[in-house]
């Protein structure tokens, strides 16, 4: 006979708290992933961001703008991350 419930299941016949909620849960995650996945986010947002003010006449779309933009914006979501 097969078991439909893939396999996770406790005595009350429902499913145990081992599933993937639980293990997310308790997982820090390699440090440096978030960072790249930070610097990454930081710069594409940092791209929107200073092309929508080239868009209104506010900024120069520019390598320095956009890098300036991810850079601020790194340290600020590292600073508010550590908290």
């Amino acid at each position: 006979m097969s078991d439909d419930s893939g396999g996770v299941s406790d005595d009350s016949g429902g499913v145990s708290d081992d599933g993937f909620e639980a293990g997310a849960s308790r997982s820090q995650g390699d440090p440096r992933v978030l960072i790249a996945m930070n610097i990454a986010l930081s710069a594409g947002f940092s791209a929107t961001i200073v092309w929508g003010l080239d868009l209104l006449g506010a900024a120069d779309l520019t390598f320095i703008n956009v890098a300036t933009g991810a850079i601020l914006l790194f340290a600020l979501t590292y600073v508010i991350t550590l908290q």
